[in-house]
């Protein structure tokens, strides 16, 4: 069983003094939507550290700096998820974090989850998103990075 937390991580990096974000495709059994990196932590992990190893297990990136953000919010049980989860969870929180990528190269995206990646300005990836919480989420981080300078 899942514990019904989730983790939504954007990776980011700065090109040219612009910030790139990195999209990653699922495969289409598991929806075939663009988004950033998503999963639960497992066992005893917290959050941070759940969306820590999900950044590593779906981009291969080891060297990043992880910012945990203010920002979460509630995706309502689906009737597909119902056997992943314990009988009476109605919904799940997913907590937002930035990921700032410190090292080159392509990520090593695994084929189990996602066929496809894209390192993308902030209009592109905003254009490949289909959920509202998932453009939301990424506004923030996009206002966040401008004020860091």
């Amino acid at each position: 069983m899942r514990i019904p937390i989730q983790v939504l991580v954007y990776p980011v990096r700065k090109t040219n003094n612009e910030w790139e974000y990195l999209m990653l495709k699922r495969i289409i059994s598991r929806g075939g939507v663009w988004q950033g990196v998503t999963g639960a932590p497992e066992n005893n992990e917290t959050i941070a550290e759940g969306a820590k190893r999900e950044l590593f297990e779906e981009t291969g990136y080891r060297d990043f700096t992880l910012i945990k953000t203010d920002i979460f919010y509630i995706i309502p049980m689906q009737d597909k998820w119902k056997e992943t989860y314990l009988e009476n969870t109605k919904e799940i929180p997913e907590y937002l974090f930035i990921a700032k990528i410190n090292e080159p190269g392509p990520p090593q995206i695994d084929p189990i989850e996602h066929d496809d990646w894209k390192w993308c300005s902030y209009e592109e990836a905003m254009d490949l998103l289909s959920w509202e919480n998932n453009k939301s989420a990424l506004e923030f981080v996009h206002k966040f990075l401008r004020k860091e300078k």
